[in-house]
């Protein structure tokens, strides 16, 4: 009964996502799913209502960070990744194009020092190009398609400031082909598109998505400064 019920979920999700593309708006799908969860976690398929665990390993082995750094959440969901920066000491803004997504996060954490706010991963504010220390996307990028996907992917990294890390978390592809979405995982060349626009990679860890089997990375990116810079959160490895 319970994987009928998520198997439903997922076939709803892509019948939204279809609509949505064919109506040239690959984003307004998200208000929909949240408004008409009513207040239901069970409807929002991504919501653990825990941080992402490869997000909770990443921040467990670079303690400890630099005080006052600016975070940023990209497509912050119910909020619980932006609540784990903030409590290891991140300034976070954490942004949805949803708003009743962001109304949501209000209200779980009512007295949070995040500040959660509405915009558009296509529209950016001018005022956060290479704004932020410390950039998490966490499968957004998939859940948007390939005709959009180089202008995501220069947003994403438009935000990352000199020296600041982009840490990613992605579905992945083995061929160039267009995959059948959502989601739309990402491919090698797709990847590299982060490096063109003056991202380095530090470390890659590929793992499966345990309930679906499905391969996903973790890609941790660096903004040099010049190429004599340190990494301020790297491990040493």
């Amino acid at each position: 009964m319970f994987e009928q019920q998520r198997e439903d979920l997922r076939f709803y999700v892509k019948q939204l996502a279809t609509e949505a593309l064919q109506k040239s708006e690959p984003s307004a799908w998200f208000e929909v799913l949240y408004t008409e969860a009513k207040g239901d976690t069970a409807k929002i398929p991504w919501a653990k209502l825990a941080p992402h665990p490869y997000l909770q390993d990443w921040l467990t082995n670079h303690e400890p960070f630099p005080s006052q750094q600016k975070a940023l959440v990209i497509g912050c969901g119910l909020g619980d990744d932006a609540e784990a920066l903030a409590h290891r000491g991140f300034e976070v803004t954490a942004f949805d194009i949803s708003p009743t997504a962001i109304a949501w996060c209000q209200e779980r954490f009512p007295d949070s020092t995040v500040n959660y706010v509405v915009a558009d991963l296509l529209a950016i504010p001018p005022q956060w190009h290479q704004a932020f220390d410390f950039v998490f996307e966490c499968r957004n990028i998939q859940a948007l398609p390939l005709n959009v996907r180089s202008w995501v992917i220069s947003s994403v990294a438009s935000l990352v400031a000199p020296g600041g890390t982009l840490l990613l978390i992605t579905r992945v592809r083995d061929t160039e082909a267009e995959p059948d979405g959502p989601p739309w995982p990402l491919s090698d060349s797709e990847l590299k598109q982060f490096e063109s626009l003056g991202l380095q990679q530090v470390e890659k860890l590929v793992f499966l998505e345990s309930e679906l089997d499905v391969k996903q990375v973790r890609i941790e990116y660096q903004r040099y400064n010049s190429l004599t810079d340190v990494l301020p959160f790297s491990s040493g490895g």
